[in-house]
């Protein structure tokens, strides 16, 4: 499992109200990797926070951790 995969998964986990419903894939791509965000309905104003600020904040989370591990990656929130 990856660092960044792994990274969002907990950062999430401690947002939502039903922990157990936070699932992340991570998909792979030539240049870029794709994590994909998916919560229980209930729990997506949460994640996404008031004018998205919670989903920007992990956007920024997730692209310093990239930075680092020389990587490019982008968060989707799935429905």
């Amino acid at each position: 499992m990856s660092e960044l995969k792994d990274l969002i998964e907990n950062v999430s986990r401690a947002l939502v109200d039903i922990p157990g419903a936070v699932e992340v894939n991570e998909i792979q791509g030539e240049q870029t990797t794709v994590v994909e965000l998916k919560v229980d309905k209930s729990d997506l104003g949460k994640v996404i926070g008031k004018q998205g600020r919670t989903a920007r904040a992990l956007r920024t989370i997730l692209n310093a951790a990239s930075t680092k591990l020389k990587k490019r990656s982008v968060l989707e929130i799935v429905e």
